[in-house]
């Protein structure tokens, strides 16, 4: 999971710029994602996340690491992409519920990565979805996501990079 744990840290440090919804509301009056949510931060996390996965790959290939899953280019595009399609959905309905920008929305916060980058794998590589991700590494994602994620933000928040600690 780390190319799909990277990408939103990496967004959130390195983003800014022009909002993906460029400002305009959806039907509702609300604002489509946010000013948050911007071409910058989305290419430079994906590419984050892809970076992630290639070291991955180069550790697998170099030292054949046990512990870590055989990642493919497309396991690691497929997740760093699926994490930030999964924050953008994520900040979509936050909108249309009436949440601003930064409002904790639990569970929703901690595991819409999770969900974006598990539904790219299962439409485009389903085979290496089912190998990789057992029911137990399925269990340990679901309890180190939010510890994780807790941990990221903490950190974002106190470097400056992050406006609220969740």
């Amino acid at each position: 999971m780390l190319p799909a744990y990277v990408p939103n840290s990496v967004a959130a440090a390195l983003g800014g710029g022009k909002p993906i919804d460029h400002g305009r509301n959806f039907h509702d009056g609300r604002r489509i994602f946010g000013d948050g949510k911007t071409y910058r931060g989305f290419f430079i996390g994906v590419a984050g996340g892809i970076l992630a996965g290639l070291f991955q790959i180069w550790l697998q290939a170099a030292f054949h690491v046990p512990f870590l899953p055989i990642q493919t280019i497309l396991s690691v595009t497929l997740l760093a992409f699926g994490a930030l399609l999964g924050d953008l959905a994520k900040s979509f309905f936050k909108r249309r519920l009436g949440k601003a920008s930064g409002e904790k929305w639990p569970v929703a916060d901690q595991y819409d990565l999770v969900a974006g980058a598990l539904l790219m794998l299962a439409l485009f590589d389903l085979p290496w979805l089912i190998q990789t991700v057992t029911l137990p590494v399925f269990l340990w994602i679901l309890v180190l996501t939010p510890l994780l994620h807790k941990t990221a933000n903490v950190i974002g928040y106190f470097i400056g990079v992050k406006d609220v600690p969740w």
